[in-house]
């Protein structure tokens, strides 16, 4: 079967089509490089996934029931078949329009499934752009759908100008500017695109900052960006004199690009004007008319209702990351001790989380080290995170007791009086001994294991005192588990957005880091921390992290006492 499967395979490459394979239940089992370029999607997002609820759509962009599917019937009845159009969701929330050819199969084993072919239909590819006068009501819905739907699936901006962008050009003009206007109120050209000869690319070289916006400037950009409705522009608007710096800047820029006519709409936020919307045509002949105006104010009410959602979360995750920032320590000096800490945030806007490292003196002289994630990626988990981090230290300094019984005090207030949600941790206690040699002591409530690295080139993952998270309301005993460090040995403790790939079996992560901790033990720990998140944090990785790393003194030494400042 997998010999049948790779010659398929190439020729659907060879014939520059796309390929997906599932199995029994329509899950998605393998995909061809052309297939993933097609849907605009990695092997891995594809991999897994229902292949009907994840891909198919209706010509509104809406769910489509498996009974309206023609590709899904032909699957269930467990037959051949094949269709002129699809409609396929791509990874940037645009729609696909395929031709598509479904061909089950049984393999010697007895396993069932099938195999879909897709191409992209023809009149998807022609590229050219048309007058909206020209479209059908039922294609005017189908592009205002196919807004609304795009751009409220992603939660940053840029991206979502982007998605703006490929939606108009070349569907209705062969030029799109986007001018958006800052929380500060300077107006910046923020992406130009062009559509020529079938290919679209940026102008990066026209866009960058503008002057300001006149107040008394009734020339058509300017008004727009004051909210004014949209309205038709063309290169005479701008052969006088120019008002302001900004239509001087309107004038070069259709000197610039050769646009003979142009649509220009604000893009108007729940409570402020966020910018103007700009399609433009100098290859097509047609001139824009009423009808393109209607239109393009819908498409950039829908744009700036998105745009406002995007700034909305921008500005929580500032928020959130500011504070988890500032609740993030500095380290404490130990003499002969290396101690470093990274936290890198994850790469989605949406992505605000409770991950948090800890390192401060106690009483007693020893060390306390903490390595946790409250559950969430928001504003209310990174909060949860600051009362989980101030109850521990409260209870760490105030009892002497092993981390067992710390942390099921923590656990036990946590359901009481704070709002965090469920939580891992790692609590550790390092003492020195009477030799001068280092002893570690720790709990684990439901945390990847801390990894030691030695210096001959071996790493283990510390097992001991496992325990259930914080926050299940269950009454169970917790445990510690000890060890001696080696002499100028390293400890890692990381969170779980080091090694954890959606759709990625855990041990494919912990494997990756043990490796490469390995590899890097004999490295300085600053830039052993650095290369570790490069080499083992995986680019798919959506979750931030937290690292907290220490190694030992190569000699013995006399005890040491530690001071609260950064190491």
């Amino acid at each position: 079967m997998d010999a049948q499967r790779a010659l398929l395979r190439r020729v659907a490459e060879i014939a520059g089509v796309g390929m997906y394979v599932v199995d029994d239940q329509g899950r998605i089992v393998e995909v061809s490089a052309r297939a993933c370029k097609l849907l605009a999607r990695s092997a891995p997002e594809l991999v897994g996934q229902d292949g009907h609820d994840f891909l198919h759509r209706d010509e509104l962009g809406g769910r489509l029931a498996p009974s309206q599917c023609a590709m899904m019937r032909a699957f269930l009845a467990g037959q051949a078949a094949q269709g002129d159009a699809v409609w396929l969701e791509r990874g940037d929330g645009t729609l696909l329009r395929a031709g598509w050819l479904l061909a089950p199969y049984t393999t010697e084993d007895g396993d069932v499934g099938a195999f879909v072919v897709f191409h992209e239909a023809a009149e998807a590819r022609q590229g050219d752009a048309v007058d909206a006068s020209a479209l059908g009501e039922l294609e005017r819905l189908a592009l205002l759908a196919e807004t609304t739907t795009t751009l409220t699936t992603t939660l940053e901006t840029d991206e979502a100008v982007q998605r703006l962008t490929r939606l108009l050009v070349p569907r209705l003009a062969d030029w799109a500017v986007v001018d958006l206007i800052a929380e500060g109120g300077e107006v910046r050209r923020d992406t130009v695109v062009h559509h020529d000869n079938g290919v679209t690319h940026r102008r990066r070289d026209l866009e960058g900052p503008m002057p300001p916006v006149p107040e008394g400037s009734t020339m058509p950009l300017s008004r727009a960006l004051r909210g004014a409705a949209a309205s038709l522009a063309g290169p005479g608007h701008y052969q006088g004199p120019p008002d302001s710096g900004i239509a001087e800047a309107q004038r070069e820029l259709f000197d610039a690009t050769g646009m003979h006519s142009v649509a220009i709409a604000p893009i108007r936020g729940v409570r402020e004007v966020l910018g103007a919307l700009t399609i433009g045509r100098s290859e097509q002949t047609d001139a824009f008319g009423p009808e393109d105006l209607s239109l393009l104010e819908d498409v950039s009410r829908r744009a700036g209702l998105a745009f406002s959602n995007t700034r909305l979360y921008q500005r929580q995750r500032a928020v959130a990351e500011t504070m988890q920032r500032h609740l993030l320590p500095q380290l404490p000096h130990v003499p002969g001790m290396g101690m470093v800490a990274r936290y890198l945030p994850a790469p989605d806007a949406s992505q605000v989380g409770g991950d948090w490292y800890d390192a401060f003196p106690l009483p007693d002289g020893s060390i306390a080290l903490v390595i946790g994630d409250v559950a969430g990626h928001d504003l209310e988990a990174a909060a949860g995170m600051a009362q989980v981090r101030n109850m521990l230290r409260a209870f760490a300094w105030d009892h002497s007791e092993p981390p067992s019984l710390i942390i099921r005090r923590l656990d036990q207030a946590l359901l009481h009086i704070s709002d965090a949600a469920m939580a891992t941790l790692i609590f550790a206690r390092l003492e020195a001994t009477e030799n001068g040699d280092w002893s570690l002591i720790w709990t684990n409530a439901g945390h990847p294991p801390p990894l030691l690295a030695t210096p001959d080139g071996r790493a283990r993952f510390l097992d001991g005192g496992h325990g259930m998270l914080l926050g299940s309301g269950l009454e169970l005993d917790r445990t510690d588990g000890t060890l001696r460090l080696p002499p100028d040995s390293t400890l890692v403790f990381y969170t779980d957005g080091l090694i954890e790939v959606p759709h990625q079996a855990i041990d494919v992560g912990f494997d990756r880091l043990r490796r490469n901790a390995a590899a890097l033990c004999r490295r300085r720990l600053s830039e052993f921390c650095d290369l570790l998140l490069a080499r083992v944090r995986p680019p798919e990785s959506t979750d931030d992290v937290a690292i907290l790393a220490l190694r030992t003194p190569r000699e013995t030494s006399p005890s040491p006492t530690a001071s609260p400042r950064s190491g």
